[in-house]
């Protein structure tokens, strides 16, 4: 019997996140209390924001539902495990939709974990290798909470730098933003030895410390910080501007864009422009821009147009076609 309501509380929670009905006489029985204990113990959870969904009939059954909020959860060791090495395996590389939010949610899960499961985490990584394309940059997990948890508890930060051209420095900065790009992670941050913002490649940063310095922070120049970034690079001419019109909606495409890329404008006849600037390949940018699901036409830069009618030919070919593709792939 589990006498200590707190523990008791935890153990109903992890067996109600579980997807199914449990009745109350089979939660009685795990739990070692009563019924009526059940259903006290269901209340104070609602009263903590669980939205427990109860059945009635001669054995009522409890289970958990959506609601408005996200309470915390609890995990078992296995589960626990999981999540963070599907985070970590992600985090390493800047997939597109594992972001910030994601690498933050590493840094929490990671702070709590135990010794003997961090370890068991650490292990499996080490003993996997992730199937990927191998064009993006490979980052040590590590390095992107440490850098998370400094953005989030507005700690300044402090770091090895090897730049562009190789030249190593050592940099203090206060954190403001990580940006992924689709294939690299940049950190926003202000660089208190040039009194100026900076972004800095996070593969080319070695080991970051979080120093415990707390402060207050500083007004961004532009809008956001994947604005920033882009003007930056753009201003070094590690980018290329270009320019694409799609056949849709300027709603439509900005839900399928991410905002790194740029922000569709609606130009009438329900067709829209998005102008950007990207550091990476064109060849990888046709790509991304076709995966987009929208016709559109290149305007700019001729070069990006070639590569998007040679991926257009390409493709039919590879599709049993010949020739080039008809239609408006690229102007």
């Amino acid at each position: 019997m589990t006498t200590d309501t707190p523990a008791r509380l935890l153990q109903l929670l992890s067996l109600l996140q579980t997807p199914r009905e449990w009745p109350g006489g089979e939660l009685s029985e795990r739990l070692g209390v009563s019924r009526r204990t059940v259903r006290r113990d269901i209340d104070r959870l609602r009263e903590l924001g669980y939205p427990v969904q109860a059945s009635k009939g001669a054995d009522g059954g409890y289970r958990l539902v959506a609601g408005k909020a996200m309470p915390p959860l609890v995990l078992d060791d296995e589960e626990a495990v999981a999540i963070a090495v599907g985070l970590r395996a992600g985090a390493g590389h800047a997939l597109e939709g594992v972001d910030e939010a994601s690498v933050r949610a590493l840094a929490k899960l990671e702070q709590v974990l135990p010794s003997r499961l961090r370890h068991r985490v650490a292990t499996l990584q080490a003993a996997t290798t992730p199937l990927t394309s191998g064009d993006g940059a490979s980052i040590a997990p590590e390095t992107l909470t440490v850098m998370a948890s400094t953005v989030a508890g507005r700690e300044r930060l402090r770091f090895a730098y090897r730049a562009k051209d190789g030249a190593e420095s050592r940099r203090v900065v206060e954190p403001y933003r990580l940006v992924s790009t689709g294939r690299r992670w940049y950190l926003v941050a202000y660089d208190l030895d040039r009194g100026d913002w900076r972004t800095f490649r996070v593969d080319r940063v070695d080991s970051p410390f979080a120093t415990g310095t707390r402060f207050a922070p500083r007004e961004l120049p532009t809008g956001s910080a994947a604005e920033y970034l882009r003007r930056s690079m753009y201003q070094r001419q590690e980018s290329y501007a270009f320019t694409v019109t799609f056949d849709a909606a300027a709603e439509a495409v900005a839900a399928r864009v991410p905002g790194w890329l740029g922000v569709p404008e609606a130009i009438g006849d329900g067709r829209c422009r998005l102008r950007g600037a990207v550091g990476d390949t064109m060849e990888w940018l046709a790509v991304r821009l076709a995966l987009l699901g929208f016709d559109f036409t290149v305007q700019e830069p001729e070069e990006l147009a070639q590569c998007v009618r040679e991926l257009g030919g390409r493709l039919v070919r590879a599709g049993g076609g010949e020739g080039e593709p008809g239609g408006g792939g690229a102007g």
